[in-house]
């Protein structure tokens, strides 16, 4: 049988679209050392060249990228929130958004000690995208995750509220 993964990524890849691409790579190697690994450009009617395909390696992940084709139906988010979060593991996630947040970023939840284990913020990028960032700081249990949770619902019946 055949091996049918494409060489160099992983079962599921982020395929970011974006209002700028070009712009967009270089927010990506500024806030989060992005590193460039494939670019295809794609001329389009009004004669502005756009990114048909890109590709970025972010520590060990793959991301893909292309400019906006509304003409074929791939726009770009259009700031109205959110139907992803593309989550970012780093070893220090105080350094990795105050990085973003130099770049460009919009920080919508400082990074803070996440009952769960991980030092956790948010941001949105640039370009509309939502991303979470995590550094690991303990492990916790199922059952220690289970007290804390409850702990959190009983000091407050809606914690994401405010």
């Amino acid at each position: 049988m055949a091996d049918t993964q494409t060489k160099g990524f992983p079962t599921i890849t982020p395929h970011l679209v974006v209002k700028g691409g070009a712009e967009a790579i270089e927010f990506y190697k500024k806030a989060f050392g992005a590193r460039e690994r494939f670019r295809m450009p794609w001329p389009s009617p009004d004669g502005v060249e756009r990114v048909g395909h890109a590709e970025l390696m972010i520590g060990d992940a793959v991301v893909m990228l292309a400019d906006e084709f509304p003409e074929h139906g791939s726009v770009a988010p259009s700031g109205q929130g959110a139907s992803v979060v593309i989550h970012l593991q780093s070893p220090d996630v105080d350094a990795t958004m105050a990085q973003a947040a130099e770049a460009g970023a919009t920080i919508t939840m400082p990074a803070e000690n996440a009952f769960w284990g991980d030092r956790y913020g948010k941001l949105i990028d640039p370009f509309g995208h939502h991303w979470s960032v995590a550094t690991k700081v303990e492990d916790v249990s199922p059952e220690e995750l289970k007290k804390r949770m409850d702990a959190m619902f009983a000091a407050s019946p809606d914690p994401c509220a405010g």
